[in-house]
């Protein structure tokens, strides 16, 4: 009993330390939905470990019901997860997450196929994965990970890397990380900065064109 109401305690201390929002205890406890949600498959994993059929199930699909958060009984997560939010998570069954990890809304950590066995997605400690990112498949992100918003992460990513895009691709390795976590909108932009790049090339080159185009007309005044 004791360490239900200490993982209830630690969990209401994640969110008032990680989110802004959060005035109190009382506030967490009745309108946070990813406190909720996590609650629940606290409880549906204890019983789905200990092979009781049906029940566990039944829970994280009242939760589900409840909180729009889809946690499978199956999947395991460490101390200290925080779903920002939450609505649209989806989480599999076989997912393992570690600790102190941040997700947003939208987030799904799913399989790729209808294949046996391990097939969710494995999540290190201190990552952070922002708003309607898509991580598919038996993959390993490494510790000290932030996956920007809306990517699609279908490969391994190593420890201490930023990931954009879609497909995902790793564009921050043990480079300056982002100091504000709940800010993950400050992740590198490659497409745009190739637009800016590219976009500069077309003025430099209109330039060009237009200093040669005046230098011939001026040669030909001149004869």
């Amino acid at each position: 009993m004791e360490s239900m109401f200490g993982a209830v305690r630690e969990q209401v201390q994640t969110i008032r330390e990680r989110d802004p929002a959060a005035r109190g205890w009382i506030e967490i406890v009745l309108c946070y939905p990813g406190f909720h949600a996590v609650l629940f498959h606290r409880l549906a994993h204890r019983l789905h470990v200990m092979g009781i059929p049906v029940l566990p199930r039944f829970i994280s699909q009242v939760s589900r019901f409840l909180t729009q958060i889809e946690i499978h009984p199956g999947a395991t997560i460490g101390r200290r997860f925080f779903i920002d939010h939450g609505a649209g998570v989806v989480v599999g069954e076989t997912a393992e997450i570690g600790d102190d990890v941040l997700i947003y809304q939208g987030v799904t950590l799913g399989g790729t196929g209808k294949e046996k066995g391990k097939r969710h997605p494995t999540l290190g400690n201190h990552v952070v994965v922002g708003t309607g990112a898509k991580v598919l498949g038996n993959i390993t992100i490494g510790d000290h990970v932030k996956i920007g918003a809306g990517s699609v992460v279908i490969r391994p990513v190593p420890d201490h890397s930023t990931v954009v895009g879609v497909p995902g691709r790793i564009v921050r390795t043990r480079g300056a990380m982002v100091e504000d976590e709940l800010e993950h909108g400050k992740l590198p932009d490659p497409e745009g900065q190739a637009l800016e790049e590219l976009s500069r090339r077309v003025e430099q080159l209109e330039q060009l064109i237009r200093d040669f185009t005046e230098q011939n007309v001026s040669a030909r005044q001149r004869q």
